[in-house]
């Protein structure tokens, strides 16, 4: 695939004025209203299945983060389908399993890219424990390290109805938004990724809805539901 195909994805990026990208940044403003009360750092997003948008979701709200002057790391937690080296356009050998395997410093996994004030840190090899990476000591540590360097840290996980990953990352971070492909998901599943969050006391910030149809030519937009999640 070649770069302007993956940046395709990247709407923010190559049509900032579009209605797709102001819906971003509408999701990035009503983020920042939920952190009136507690400070919103370390930012998780995922969705109920695979396929549902929470990779294009979450590399389009840090662009928007960037966008805004803060400095913004994406941090690919999907050890086991990573995507975020694809999106950006760069290497995957060493990443996140490598730094809490031990066998990369953070300083060597941290990535810039061609995006003012936004980093980025591939998954990295893909490990045999991912779970256990995640509910790591090792992982806490790195966060705690990235909350002193960034101003937003925002961090991709496997869906929630797929592994235990999600939850474990839940955990770990000030807040959750939970992607929902409007024409793909049952209300059900939907639910039921919003219970295992609950179970774990993560804050759902709210949910996005992607592929919601449009009038004009725009494929799809994405809105965002402040979160009295039931």
């Amino acid at each position: 695939m070649s770069q302007s195909e993956n940046r395709r994805r990247l709407i923010s990026i190559i049509n900032p004025r579009s209605p797709v990208s102001e819906t971003y940044r509408t999701l990035r403003t009503n983020i920042e209203f939920a952190a009136i009360d507690s400070a919103l750092q370390v930012i998780m997003v995922s969705s109920a299945g695979p396929g549902e948008g929470k990779s294009t979701t979450i590399a389009n709200l840090a662009v928007t983060y960037s966008q805004s002057d803060r400095k913004v790391v994406l941090i690919d937690a999907d050890m086991r389908k990573p995507t975020a080296h694809k999106t950006f356009q760069i290497s995957n050998r060493f990443g996140l399993s490598s730094v809490i395997s031990q066998q990369s410093t953070l300083q060597e996994v941290i990535q810039s890219t061609d995006i003012p004030n936004m980093d980025v840190i591939t998954a990295g090899p893909i490990p045999p424990n991912p779970a256990e990476m995640l509910a790591s000591k090792r992982m806490t540590a790195l966060l705690d390290e990235l909350r002193t360097m960034y101003d937003i840290i925002l961090v991709d996980t496997p869906p929630l109805l797929a592994v235990t990953d999600a939850q474990i990352a839940a955990t770990k971070s000030d807040g959750v938004v939970l992607v929902v492909d409007q024409g793909r998901v049952k209300r059900q599943f939907a639910q039921k990724a919003i219970q295992n969050l609950q179970n774990v006391n993560a804050r759902i910030l709210g949910v996005v809805l992607n592929n919601v149809k449009r009038r004009s030519n725009e494929e799809a937009y994405y809105y965002y539901y402040s979160a009295d999640v039931k």
